[in-house]
């Protein structure tokens, strides 16, 4: 299930298995070319997909598990 929060650049990709967090994380990157992307997932091999290449798109990126088995990726565009 994709939801996207518009106010708050978020992008939920809670319940997608690989490669899908990856793949939907790289469109929004790439259409919105926001200074900020949230992106929320429970599926653990995307901690290990988003980040590099987010970094490829020039975004740092930092992770935190919010509950047991989800996590957090904050991605910020770097100048």
């Amino acid at each position: 299930m994709e939801n996207i929060v518009e106010n708050e650049n978020i992008l939920d990709v809670r319940g997608e298995i690989c490669p899908y967090p990856m793949l939907k994380t790289n469109k929004e990157l790439d259409a919105v070319n926001s200074p900020e992307l949230k992106v929320l997932t429970d599926h653990s091999p995307a901690l290990m997909t988003i980040p590099p290449q987010a970094i490829k798109r020039g975004y740092s990126c930092e992770i935190e598990e919010t509950s047991q088995g989800e996590w957090s990726i904050k991605l910020t565009k770097q100048n």
